[in-house]
This record gives structure tokens, C-alpha cells and sequence, in this order.
């Protein structure tokens, strides 16, 4: 007998797409009677127009794999990659066109904001229902009531109807029950967007908890350092397939690598659209590695180089371009402005300027970072752009022992991750008594 928590088998699903939906029978039509033949031979005719326009997709096909009890399991991919579906397939909400999902234990799913509460109900009232729906007796429930609500932070409003919470409330009170009612497997989607940067820590830190307890995860994220902290093992979907199944950090470095990530360039062709005041506009940004090329993914130990296109449409002022980086929480990790000493302090004549700046290698932490680009005149301080995460690129680390990580395989917290030098010095103590 197999341990899988999860079975799924050759799954598929299809939607059908481009139908028209019917139009209902008024009262109109009803008191004009036969002077409505012609309309319904009309609609006859474009109902089965639109069947034969009719397409179909298939959100996902010949999906297979397991996931064994207490395992953690990353999903991963691109917008449209068929990963909701696929958890909602999971979570019995719809079903498979072909194929089948099995669950073996009790399923908490947090898929949409809210989802499983009824709006009538107070938080109180949708905590015991939502423990019902897993099967929990009243008593198991009560026990874990007061956990529940002192996660959620929702003290004050847990005997106020949902329909008048925020969708941070919502959200809160909704993972709460999720991950506290004790399920044996925990069904997460990207719904952690919505909550603020502290309350997505502290889930991801439960989700964390839930693993540790030998509880069956399986969490969607397109936050990669997320993935590859929670899970040892992750799972790549692209096009409603599975593109890679592996080791977390192999499966993220793949899908990084394959472009599916963040976007490292932003240009404006057009002079008319780029962001400007009235002396310098910005024409491009652009991340690129130490060989020049456009990058979207940088290895943690190479150096990254960050660059500004612009051009002045007044002479003879002098100019302050500068990078800000922030990482996926929204932690700003440095400024950078630019003291290149050819141009510190000297009035640029009309043209293109590119500015680039050099970030060496060892100094990033792993993550999304994000690029804020500006440019400043001084004498007078005016500020001519601010273009605010414009690009990202993707930082990853290694596991072969060289970087700041060194033989650590645990979450290394921090903006940045310098390779900084350590020493050590053993000192002589008496050997034992004679």
C-alpha cells in the first residue's frame, strides 16, 4: 500500500471557450407570441454559430505525480500555467475532464479570499462551520478557537458578521482556520498576495510549523525564496503540463533560467512616452550580467550590472542618477547614486548618456530584487524621474558550499549576503591533572 497523501493520475481538464450564452425568454416575448418566431429562429441560427466558433483549452493534460504524506510540495509556473486549477481539482471544487486526483486524509484549502464562509454568518459562527466541514467535533473546534483568533488578529470583530470585513480580515481569519483546524493536508494558492508583507511572513512561518509536524503541504507561490524555503521539493507547470518535478531549489533555478521570472529590461522607444519632466527623460533599464547580456536570473557569487539610458533636453545642468533595491518584502537593501568622478559635479551638454553601475558578487541575498531608477539635478535639487521597481531580476544561490551560505541549506535571512572574512584562533588549554 502506497504512503501518497496524493495520487493524481494522467489528469486533464477543458474548458470550452467562445459560447455565447443564452438569452432567457422575456415577458415580452411571451405576450407577443407568434410575432417572436423570427427572433428564435434567429437565435437558433446564432446559438449554433457560435458552437461551431467555439474552442476549447485544456488547462491542464496528462498531469501525473504523487506527493507522500508529510511531504511539502512547491507549485510553480508562469500565469496560466493550470496551478489553481489543478488545486482546485484537488480540493473536490471542480472536476477532471479526464484522468482522476486522489486525496487520502482530512483537506484544509485556502484558494480564494474568504473561501467556505458564508457572509450572514459572524467569524465565530464560520470557524465552528468550517471545523464541520473538515469533520472536527465541537470540541475539537473550541480547543482551538482562541489560537485561531489570536492568529488571525481579529479579536475585536470575531462576533461581527463577515460580509463587513476587510479582505485582510477575510484572509486572515481564513488561513487562520486553515491551518490551525488540524488537516492532515494543507491546500495553499497565491492568495498570501493579499495580505500585507508581516502577515505573509507569519503565514509562511505556520506553513513552515504545519510541515514540521509531518503534515502533507502543497502551496503555490510565485514567490520563489518562499518555495525554496518551505519545500524540499517543488513542481514546475507550464502550458497545463508539468514541465520539471525535482529537488526545490533545481525546479526554481529552472523555471528562473527559462525566462518564465521577472523582467530585466524596460525600454521607451517612443521619445514622447518616456518618464521626464522638462531636462532629462529616461529612454531605458536594464539588468545584465558581467558578460553584458540582458540576465533575469543572477547567480548569487557574480556580479550584477545595473543600467540607465537617458537623454537631456537642456544643457549645462548637472545630473544625479541613482538605483534604489528592494527586495520582495518591500525592504529597501541600498541607494546607490552616481559619483562616477569624469562627470561628479559637471554640467552635461545635450545627448544619450547610458550609466551603469556594478554590483559585485556576494553581496545580494537570494530573492527578487526589485529596481527603483531616478534621476536628480542639483543646483537646483529638481527631480526629473522616479520610475519605482521598473525591473526585477531573480538572485540565486548556490548549494555548492562557495557562497555566504556556505554548507548551510536553511533560510539565511537578510537583504543582503556579503562573503565576509572570518578567523579563528585556538587557544591551549591544560590538559587534565597528573
Amino acid at each position: 500500500m502506497s504512503d501518497a497523501a496524493v495520487r493524481v493520475q494522467s489528469l486533464g481538464k477543458q474548458f470550452r471557450i467562445g459560447v455565447g450564452r443564452g438569452s432567457y425568454k422575456t415577458l415580452r416575448e411571451s405576450l407577443i407570441g407568434a410575432a417572436g418566431v423570427p427572433f428564435r429562429f434567429a437565435r437558433r441560427l446564432a446559438s449554433r454559430e457560435s458552437a461551431r466558433s467555439a474552442e476549447y483549452i485544456w488547462a491542464l493534460k496528462d498531469v501525473t505525480f504523487e506527493v507522500r504524506a508529510g511531504e511539502v510540495v512547491g507549485m510553480i509556473g508562469r500565469n496560466g500555467a493550470g496551478k489553481s486549477t489543478l488545486l482546485k481539482i484537488l480540493s473536490r471544487i471542480t472536476e477532471p475532464t479526464e484522468g482522476y486526483g486522489e486525496i487520502h486524509g482530512r483537506v484544509g484549502s485556502l484558494l480564494e479570499v474568504g473561501t467556505g464562509f458564508h457572509g450572514e454568518l459572524t467569524g465565530r459562527e464560520n470557524v465552528y462551520l468550517n471545523g464541520a466541514i473538515l469533520g472536527m467535533k465541537r470540541t475539537e473546534i473550541a480547543r482551538k478557537f482562541d489560537d485561531i483568533v489570536a492568529f488571525s488578529e481579529v479579536e475585536k470583530f470575531i462576533d461581527t458578521p463577515v460580509k463587513h470585513y476587510s479582505s485582510g480580515m477575510y484572509l486572515r481569519l481564513a488561513f487562520g482556520v486553515a491551518a490551525h483546524l488540524d488537516p492532515e493536508i494543507l491546500i495553499v494558492d497565491e492568495v498570501l498576495a493579499v495580505g500585507d508583507a508581516s502577515f505573509q511572513k507569519k503565514c509562511l512561518n505556520k506553513m513552515q510549523d504545519v510541515g514540521r509536524e509531518g503534515r502533507t503541504v502543497l502551496f503555490v507561490s510565485h514567490n520563489m525564496p518562499a518555495i525554496t524555503r518551505l519545500c524540499e521539493r517543488a513542481i514546475l507547470l507550464d502550458d497545463g503540463r508539468v514541465l520539471r518535478d525535482g529537488p526545490a531549489t533545481d525546479v526554481v533555478s529552472a523555471y528562473l533560467k527559462a525566462g518564465f521570472g521577472t523582467s530585466a529590461v524596460r525600454e521607451w522607444p517612443d521619445s514622447e512616452e518616456r518618464p521626464h519632466r522638462d531636462i532629462v527623460a529616461l529612454c531605458a533599464v536594464r539588468v545584465r550580467d558581467e558578460e553584458g547580456a540582458i540576465a533575469e536570473t543572477i547567480d548569487i557569487r557574480r556580479p550584477v550590472l545595473l543600467e540607465m539610458e537617458y537623454e537631456t533636453w537642456r544643457p549645462d545642468y548637472v545630473l544625479m542618477p541613482y538605483f534604489s533595491l528592494s527586495n520582495d518584502e518591500g525592504v529597501v537593501a541600498f541607494t546607490s547614486n552616481d559619483l562616477d568622478p569624469e562627470w561628479r559635479g559637471r554640467p552635461r551638454p545635450l545627448g544619450q548618456y547610458v550609466s551603469t553601475v556594478r554590483i559585485p558578487g556576494n553581496y545580494l541575498a537570494e530573492g527578487t530584487m526589485f529596481v527603483t531608477a531616478g534621476l536628480t539635478t542639483t543646483n537646483p535639487d529638481q527631480k526629473q524621474f522616479l520610475e519605482r521597481d521598473i525591473v526585477a531580476f531573480q538572485v540565486v544561490d548556490s548549494l555548492d558550499g562557495d557562497s555566504a551560505r556556505g554548507d548551510s541549506a536553511r533560510h539565511v535571512r537578510g537583504v543582503v549576503r556579503p562573503l565576509l572574512k572570518w578567523t579563528t584562533s585556538a587557544r591551549s588549554f591544560p590538559g587534565p591533572a597528573e
